[in-house]
């Protein structure tokens, strides 16, 4: 199998607490493949969910080059592997401490990802970046934009981005502080593809892990002019659902 080239800090949180324990940026695997990237007219990087390891992540930027091939788009698809295989992810018992300890590492990684996208442009600046989040990546992907936000220069740096059964909350793309972001940061637009019979969000919700996610059932308030939602009817939360779902990619 061809090696999926991948964005990854693997390995610089703690599983249990979200503890940082390497400060180093990010690095490339396979490197030399990401110069082959330079130039390229376009670039979708996919950030996966909770509960995956390394192979997880990976199978997850296969089902979005697949679908995104099928849909029409050839341009490069690579992938984003963090630490969100958290410790007892998969028992009910460690089910809110897993998730907190998660959705830290999702925070703290807006870092990592975000200067990825800085140094990439700096040295393709044509290249038009689109971030797909699953998940827990939707988290990943607004630390990402807040990150960005810090410097005028990142004005429109990524494209677009595309969430699916989002777990953050309904207000962020009405609310003051995360609205001027996302208008700020985005060329395009930001597209939610949300469900009301997700069920692990449906638990979340109710559990009060996560207040009211945007993936269930949209955003609250008066979102800001680049956020769009669609109704979606996946099968279940897996992101394979949400990506058979999925009829267009523009």
């Amino acid at each position: 199998m061809k090696s999926i080239p991948r964005i990854s800090t693997r390995g610089y949180y703690d599983l249990t607490t979200g503890k940082t324990l390497k400060s180093n940026s990010y690095y490339l695997y396979p490197k030399k493949d990401f110069k082959n990237l330079f130039g390229t007219k376009e670039l979708t990087i996919m950030i996966h969910g909770l509960r995956n390891n390394n192979a997880g992540a990976m199978a997850k930027v296969s089902l979005a080059k697949n679908r995104l091939r099928k849909l029409g788009y050839l341009y490069p698809v690579i992938g984003f592997s963090y630490d969100s295989n958290t410790t007892g992810a998969h028992l009910i018992k460690h089910a809110k401490r897993s998730l907190a300890a998660g959705q830290i590492i999702a925070k703290k990684n807006g870092r990592h990802l975000g200067k990825f996208i800085e140094d990439f442009k700096l040295v393709s600046p044509k290249t038009k970046i689109r971030l797909l989040g699953h998940s827990l990546g939707s988290q990943v992907i607004l630390s990402t934009l807040e990150y960005l936000a810090k410097k005028k220069k990142n004005c429109g740096i990524v494209d677009s981005a595309y969430l699916f059964g989002a777990s953050i909350t309904q207000d962020i793309p009405s609310s003051k502080k995360y609205g001027k972001i996302i208008q700020n940061v985005l060329d395009k637009k930001i597209v939610n593809y949300y469900a009301p019979t997700d069920e692990v969000l449906s638990w979340a919700n109710n559990e009060k892990y996560v207040k009211g996610p945007l993936g269930l059932n949209g955003a609250i308030g008066k979102p800001v002019s680049k956020y769009r939602q669609k109704l979606v009817k996946p099968k279940n939360h897996r992101f394979a659902s949400y990506a058979a779902v999925l009829n267009s990619f523009s």
